[in-house]
This record gives C-alpha cells, sequence and structure tokens, in this order.
C-alpha cells in the first residue's frame, strides 16, 4: 500500500471521528454551545482542555523552535506550562463560581460597563484572530505534504471540517471532538518518540533517553549533540542565555499570555462546580505533560538526526552528496520547507552556522556559505521519515498533527463566535433576542469567523510568522491583569479597566509592530529588530518585542489602579460581588442566563 494511501487512512478516519461525534453531541440551546450545557466531567474537561492548548504550535511547532535554539527556546516549555499553574491557582474557580459564560462577560458585569465588555470583545478577538492563523496555516502545511494537495487546498479542507463538528455542535460538540483529537495526537506524538529514542539510545522512554548514552558514540546523548552542533559554529546546545532579563520577561509574557487566552478559560465555564474547576486543570497539567515531557527529547534527537544524516562520518568530514540524499529531503523540498542552494559548487550538501565568527574555519574547509535551509516545522512531521520508521508511523502523526492544528483552531473559533453573539449581539446591540435567535447568531458568527480564518491562512499578513507570540503578548496585556484585578481587587472600577486594558494593548502591539516594521504606513520609522535597538538593548539586558507582553501586563496594572485611585470606587454591589467570588459562601452552581 502506497504512503499516500496510508496517510488518507489515518487523516480520513480521524475526520470521519470528529464528524460523528459532532453529530452525536449537537448543541441544542445556548448553555449547551456556549459551555457544553456546565455538566463536563472535569477528567474529560482536562482532556479536552489540553487539546484545546495543544495547538499546532505545540505539535508542530515546539520541538522544532528547541531543536534550533536548544536550552535558549526551553522558555516555551517553562511559560507555556507555568500558565496553567497560573490558571488553576488564580483564575479558574473563580471564574467558573462567577457563572458567566465568556470572558467579555465577567469582565463587562464586573466593571459594570458596556464599554469595558466591548474592550474586552475587540482584545479577545485581536488575540483569537491572530493566533488562529498559525492553526489554520499549520493544518495547510499539514495537509500539503501528507495529502499531496495544495496549502490552500489543504486550508479549505480544514474550514470544512472545523464547520460541520463545530458549528453543529458549539462547545459540547467541540468538548468531545477535542478528547478523540487529544488521543489522536498524543498516540502520534510519543510513538515516533519511542522508536526514535530506541534507535538512538536504547532506552524506550523519550526524557529518559535524553540524559542516556548514545549508542553509536557511547557518549551522553547531549554531550554528542554538543560536540556535532559545536564543530558546525553553533553555540553548545545546553549552552546558558547571556540575556537573563529577557528571558524571564518571555517566559512571564507566555505564562500570562496562557492564563489570559479566552479559548483556554472559556473550558473551566463548562464544569458543573467551582471545585471541578481546579481539579480540570490540574487533568490538563498531567495530559500536556505527557506531550511536554517528550518534546525536548524529540527536539534534541531531531537535531541530532539530522546533523548526522547531512554528516555520517562527522562534522569535519565530508558532507553527503546532494544527489544522494535521502528520500525524506527530496520528499519534504517539494513543499518548499527544504532548500538548497550550492554555493561552492561541489555537489554536497554543508550545513553551519554562517557567522563572521565561523568564517575562517569554513573558508578552510571550502565553505561559502550554510547551503541548507530547513523550516524548524517540518522536524516533528518529517522524524519519522528521518529515522526510517514505518509507513503507518508516518500516516499516524500526519493525523496528529492536523488534530493539534484543528482542536485550537476550533476553541479560538468558537470564542470568538461567542464574543460576538452573546457579548456584542445580546449583551449591547439586541438584549431581548430569544434563545433561537441567540444560537442562530452564534453558528452565524462561527461560520464568518471560519471563513475569514480560512482567508487569513490563505492570505497571511506579512508578520505572520511572529502570530502566536503576538496573540500571547495581547492577551498578557490586556486580558489577564482585567481578570486578575476583577477577582482580587474591590476598588479598580470601570474607569481604570478600560484605561488599563487600553494602555496595555496598545502598548504592546506598537512595541511589537515598531520593532518588527509591522507598520504599512508609508513614511513610519521602524527598528531593526537586533538586541542593541532593543529597549535597554545598549545595557546588553533588552528587551525582546515576543517578551513585551510581560511589560504591557505592568502597564496595565498601573495604569487601571492610578485611575481607579483618582476616581470613584465601584458601587456597594460590585465590591460585595467581588467578595462572594473570592470566599467560599454562596459556591456552587454557575447563574444560568
Amino acid at each position: 500500500m502506497s504512503q499516500f494511501a496510508i496517510n488518507l487512512i489515518f487523516v480520513g478516519g480521524s475526520f470521519a471521528l470528529y464528524i460523528a461525534i459532532a453529530i452525536w453531541a449537537r448543541a441544542g440551546t445556548t448553555k449547551e454551545f456556549y459551555v457544553a450545557g456546565g455538566g463536563v466531567n472535569p477528567v474529560v474537561n482536562g482532556m479536552a482542555t489540553a487539546a484545546d492548548w495543544m495547538s499546532a504550535a505545540s505539535f508542530i511547532s515546539m520541538a522544532g523552535l528547541i531543536a534550533a535554539g536548544g536550552y535558549a527556546n526551553s522558555t516555551f516549555l517553562m511559560g507555556w506550562t507555568g500558565g496553567y499553574v497560573l490558571l488553576a491557582m488564580l483564575l479558574a474557580p473563580y471564574l467558573r463560581k462567577f457563572g458567566k459564560f465568556t470572558v467579555p462577560d465577567f469582565i463587562g458585569d464586573r466593571f459594570y460597563s458596556t464599554g469595558a465588555r466591548l474592550v474586552a470583545v475587540a482584545c479577545l478577538i485581536i488575540a483569537s484572530v491572530t493566533y488562529v492563523i498559525g492553526q489554520m496555516t499549520g493544518a495547510g502545511v499539514a495537509f500539503s505534504r501528507f495529502l499531496e494537495v495544495s496549502s490552500d487546498m489543504g486550508l479549505i479542507i480544514a474550514a470544512v471540517i472545523v464547520f460541520l463538528y463545530a458549528v453543529m455542535g458549539g462547545m459540547k460538540g467541540i468538548t468531545y471532538t477535542q478528547v478523540a483529537q487529544y488521543v489522536v495526537l498524543i498516540i502520534a506524538y510519543t510513538i515516533p518518540a519511542v522508536f526514535i529514542s530506541l534507535q538512538l539510545t536504547g532506552n524506550f522512554v523519550p526524557p529518559l533517553g535524553l540524559f542516556s548514552d548514545h549508542i553509536e558514540s557511547g557518549m551522553p546523548l547531549l554531550a554528542k549533540l554538543d560536540e556535532v552542533v559545536r564543530e558546525l559554529g553553533f553555540r553548545d546546545y545546553t549552552a546558558d542565555v547571556d540575556n537573563k532579563l529577557n528571558m524571564v520577561l518571555f517566559t512571564l509574557s507566555l505564562m500570562i499570555g496562557t492564563a489570559g487566552l479566552p479559548h483556554v478559560i472559556i473550558r473551566f465555564f463548562t464544569v458543573p462546580k467551582v471545585a471541578d474547576a481546579r481539579w480540570s486543570a490540574g487533568w490538563a497539567l498531567v495530559f500536556i505533560a505527557l506531550l511536554y515531557l517528550t518534546a525536548p527529547a524529540v527536539a534534541s534527537m531531531a537535531r541530532l538526526n539530522l546533523m548526522t544524516t547531512i554528516y555520517p562520518a562527522g562534522p569535519t568530514a565530508d558532507s553527503i552528496l546532494y544527489a544522494e540524499r535521502p528520500d525524506w529531503m527530496k520528499t519534504w523540498e517539494t513543499t518548499g520547507l527544504i532548500k538548497f542552494d550550492d554555493k561552492n559548487g561541489d555537489g554536497r550538501i554543508q550545513v553551519y552556522n554562517d557567522t563572521p565568527a565561523f568564517a575562517a574555519t569554513a573558508a578552510e574547509r571550502g565553505w561559502n556559505g550554510n547551503e541548507l535551509v530547513v523550516n524548524n516545522d517540518i522536524l516533528v512531521l518529517a522524524n519519522p521519515e528521518i529515522a526510517n520508521l514505518p509507513g503507518w508511523v508516518i500516516g499516524l502523526i500526519a493525523a496528529g498533527g492536523l488534530a493539534a492544528a484543528l482542536s485550537t483552531a476550533a476553541g479560538l473559533l468558537l470564542a470568538i463566535s461567542s464574543a460576538i453573539s452573546h457579548d456584542v449581539i445580546k449583551g449591547s446591540i439586541k438584549p431581548d433576542i430569544s434563545e433561537k435567535g441567540e444560537l442562530m447568531a452564534a453558528r452565524i458568527s462561527m461560520g464568518v469567523a471560519i471563513v475569514v480564518a480560512t482567508w487569513l491562512g490563505m492570505n497571511p499578513p506579512g508578520f505572520a510568522a511572529q502570530t502566536v507570540a503576538l496573540a500571547f503578548g495581547i492577551a498578557a496585556a490586556s486580558i489577564f491583569p482585567a481578570l486578575m484585578m476583577g477577582i482580587f481587587s474591590k476598588r479598580v472600577n470601570n474607569y481604570g479597566a478600560i484605561a488599563g486594558m487600553l494602555a496595555g494593548l496598545i502598548s504592546t502591539c506598537v512595541y511589537i509592530f515598531l520593532y518588527l516594521g509591522w507598520f504599512f504606513i508609508p513614511g513610519t520609522a521602524t527598528f531593526a529588530n537586533t538586541p542593541d535597538n532593543w529597549l535597554f538593548g545598549s545595557t546588553g539586558y533588552g528587551i525582546s518585542p515576543l517578551s513585551f507582553g510581560a511589560v504591557g501586563a505592568m502597564i496595565n496594572f498601573a495604569v487601571a489602579f492610578t485611575v481607579s485611585s483618582l476616581t470613584a470606587p465601584p458601587p456597594v454591589r460590585i465590591q460585595e460581588l467581588v467578595e462572594s467570588v473570592r470566599f467560599p459562601r454562596g459556591a456552587g452552581q454557575a447563574v444560568d442566563h
């Protein structure tokens, strides 16, 4: 059986399962559409939350980022998992006790302001739309490789599948579909990792294999990897980070961004009781850990496999001839995600750190520049092929990559449609809309959001590569502080909340756009995105545009408290509401709408 047929069986079978679940779990009320009826078991919700969270960025990109950057990019692991600890401790149970359907719903009621609700809607839509672009693009990449269609056609297929199970089922359908998607993606991620760990170290547990000896050399695996990359001019894979301030801020931005992402937060509105929200977060961490503990091993082993494939006799010896490159490389070249340029005309593939510091060594070896560009996003998807694993493993990882992208896309699209139908239409434009009308508005909003997301995936903005980081920065700087102050401060009022969210949102977007050159206004000044040009860059502790979300959050807090202290305190009923949410009396069922 051909590899294409195997891929089609795995991908098609998983899609059929998702659609069948959506038909079985079709939402019949707004409560089922928004919060799955509020009766989801915490273990089930934890698994669905893990799938909702482990997007294409986690499944496809994270290991690639760690493979490329080594220890320096461990910030993704620390930030994303740490965010769930914050969510479990500081937000989930209190938001569940408040008993609303959406994040803007909470902010609008807590800050007794339609303006605050609409600002929260704007922040939610900006963060969610930027995030969903990456998911749809990831789905397109996976489709183009494994189903041998164009990326645009892959996006359309993905959009149709999401439309079928998300529009019909709402949160109810998405929840049980995400459980199935979690099972698919975790099996798809771990099985290739087990095979590769056995090949390289003899240990079938990848996280343990990472700290085992490399069979061929007898050296510790990480020491062998350090040696290989060092001889090619790269920093040691395990090298420490020079700019600790930026590392801390980036980790913090990812943490509070995670805790502020609307599509993650709304999952905790689906459980029956306040205690279940904490248990859901705990179970989500367990299910996430299964992948996140494996990711560093996948990254390290993929990097070592790639280097030793190109330099089979070692980095100081001859590399492989381009004409004799392995089949997996030929396959991925057709996607445009691997590119070769024979700069010295010797017919061999040279890969090294093409920097002035390594120029003399490269010249001695007859190298005229790095000749192979490998997109980081392909490492996880190509891992089974690099390691010559069976065809069914390749088909499995195709289904897993698509499950990761589609599960998060569905959650994001639901957050967007809920904000439009519940918070804008019902909350501001037509408060007397019937339940049937609101449900129809939610489904139409979801359909429109899917069309827009598909179009953006097919025509991504110039900054598409940074959209995930931008989404986290926006959520960190705007939504997270508002939720924290709404729960833990009785003094912050509507003026402070609105001013804080706007200050955090605007400062973060301006800084990111300014330093990444994303302004589209002719003549607008932008700065080169180098450490020397960052804020405090001259001190050696510059703040990267991707780390600025944490600073934006601090600005949000400062502005909100300052404005609130200069204006009237919230009404007594709001202060009593905050008190009742923070303390256990009256805990129990959510308030139905």
